[in-house]
């Protein structure tokens, strides 16, 4: 699968070699100052867990309510051959609602009474270069490859420390590598030179990720992405997704999209055991202001499928995994996974800006009893007859015009059911209600 994945990187590059891009970005810069931008988002976030079945000396729910306000700095590149620039961003997190006994949602860090803080901050920023069309970056940087991105599930993005470089030399062809040696959690972390965690293996001693990839677009319906990546004496990752839409009237479409994952330990094996690959199909038809979407998962491997931990606790952002969602992943040791989805968009009746989408999820054969990780194995927890199943419910609205231009309003329902196996591993039955509000502003 390795073979096929780079083999189809090459095709990409193959194809795209007679499609160079011969306008340049750097002989259009305007200047550093003439180019630059500055955006502030204010986010508002409840959050409600509610725990169905924890005994009576756990934590029963977990609710807070928080304002976070995140102001982002890009400038444009100075003219010449070879541009420079700096980006920058600062965040302030401030506590509206928080109790000692429901902390733990990740909007808000703990003190060391277990108390939500009253504030936080944390600021960052990246120097950059740009050649033509490829720009090389250093410093806090959000990266969002399939193999390594940074979660948005809670008030601000993670962050990650190292370089990155972006190009799109080749018309249709848009590469992106990078070189990453710490993260800064997105959950409530201000500690930029965090060490590099997984999701579901927890803490090793991983020194730094590399990875390399891309995305060709053979026409505006059809696309291929690769990517790899490796985490220092953990695994080598690898990725590959097609997408592929079929335009059947002005009014219908069908769309295709597969994604496949493939694990496997390296160097000193600081997770264990690791061979596991986990893949993802999905097809929608879109009928107007209607979408209906069905989706299978499976994992093959006796370990889940694992990621880096860029949002800790979070599922839904930072894999590209079609029923990884609100809750779960649906990525157990052996598990097979189906999904319903709809979703409706008002506009075509008169109310745009306002949308709706409700999904449920099934998950079976969830084993992994055969796990044998070795003497630094990290997945030995699971049950060897797991089940679960999710149900989310989305409401969101877009204010289209007026002085609230591209405020949004989004209400999100969520509820998680699993049996022992699964939940010993997963953890216990909740209901989780969120209200998100964004009010972005362009300053420059």
């Amino acid at each position: 699968m390795q073979v096929m994945k780079w083999s189809a990187l090459a095709l990409a590059v193959t194809a795209g070699t007679t499609q160079l891009a011969f306008a340049s970005a750097q002989d259009e810069s305007k200047g550093f100052v003439e180019d630059s931008s500055l955006s502030l988002l204010n986010k508002n976030f409840y959050f409600n867990r509610d725990f169905k079945n924890n005994s009576s000396d756990s934590q029963s729910h977990r609710e807070e309510w928080a304002h976070g306000i995140l102001a982002n700095y890009a400038s444009g590149y100075t003219q010449g051959v070879v541009g420079f620039g700096v980006d920058a961003h600062a965040a302030l997190g401030l506590k509206l609602d928080s109790g000692r006994g429901t902390t733990g949602t990740g909007l808000l860090p703990r003190d060391s009474d277990g108390r939500a803080e009253d504030e936080y901050s944390y600021a960052g920023g990246a120097v950059k270069a740009r050649i033509s069309n490829t720009e090389l970056k250093y410093g806090d940087l959000i990266p969002t490859a399939p193999v390594f991105a940074t979660g948005t599930a809670r008030l601000f993005p993670g962050s990650a420390t190292g370089f990155q470089l972006l190009s799109n030399e080749i018309e249709n062809l848009s590469i992106d590598a990078g070189h990453f040696t710490a993260i800064r959690d997105g959950s409530a972390s201000t500690n930029s030179d965090g060490e590099i965690t997984l999701t579901y293996g927890g803490s090793v001693d991983a020194k730094s990720v590399d990875y390399a990839g891309g995305t060709y677009s053979f026409t505006d319906n059809f696309s291929a992405t690769v990517y790899g990546a490796k985490l220092q004496d953990v695994w080598n990752q690898y990725y590959a997704n097609l997408n592929y839409t079929i335009p059947l009237t002005e009014s219908q479409a069908l769309n295709f999209d597969f994604n496949i994952y493939d694990t496997s330990e390296t160097g000193d094996e600081l997770a264990g055991t690791i061979d596991n690959t986990t893949w993802s199909l999905a097809a929608a038809y879109s009928l107007g202001a209607h979408k209906f979407t069905l989706a299978h998962q499976q994992v093959d491997g006796d370990e889940p499928f694992d990621y880096i931990s860029m949002d800790s606790g979070n599922s839904g952002d930072s894999i590209w995994l079609n029923n990884s969602v609100q809750y779960s992943d649906f990525n157990a040791p052996n598990e097979k996974s189906w999904q319903v989805r709809y979703d409706l968009n008002m506009a075509e009746y008169g109310v745009p800006g306002l949308s709706f989408m409700a999904r449920y999820i099934t998950g079976e054969d969830i084993d992994g009893s055969k796990y044998d990780g070795g003497p630094n194995g990290a997945y030995g927890y699971f049950g060897e007859d797991g089940e679960e199943w999710e149900r989310n419910l989305e409401a969101k609205y877009v204010v289209q015009e007026g002085p609230a231009k591209d405020l949004s309003v989004r209400l999100r329902h969520s509820t998680w059911r699993a049996n022992s196996d699964a939940n010993s591993a997963l953890g216990t039955d909740l209901d989780e209600f969120r209200i998100i509000t964004e009010y972005p502003l362009d300053i420059l």
